[in-house]
């Protein structure tokens, strides 16, 4: 008896963008850090990290460890 009464087995779902493969031999993780010392230094203002979190996915992206997509999709259409 795994289950208790009554309760409903639960049915874990995929996130909805497909995966997200973990940067298991750090590829983009010099980006990664830079990323996370500026959202340090700037108490977690994350518009003022905005052009590192870019720079971060482009890196994601060109290491295939996600797909390909506009980054105006991803809510940097405002970036140059």
């Amino acid at each position: 008896m795994s289950q208790a009464f009554g309760a409903a087995r639960y049915q874990p779902k995929p996130p909805e963008k497909g995966v997200f493969p973990l940067d298991h031999f750090g590829e983009c993780k010099p980006v990664m850090d830079d990323y996370m010392s500026c959202m340090k230094t700037s108490k977690g203002k994350a518009d003022e990290c905005r052009a590192l979190s870019k720079a971060y996915l482009q890196c994601r992206m060109n290491k295939g460890l996600m797909a390909k997509q506009d980054l105006d999709v991803l809510g940097f259409a405002d970036q140059d």
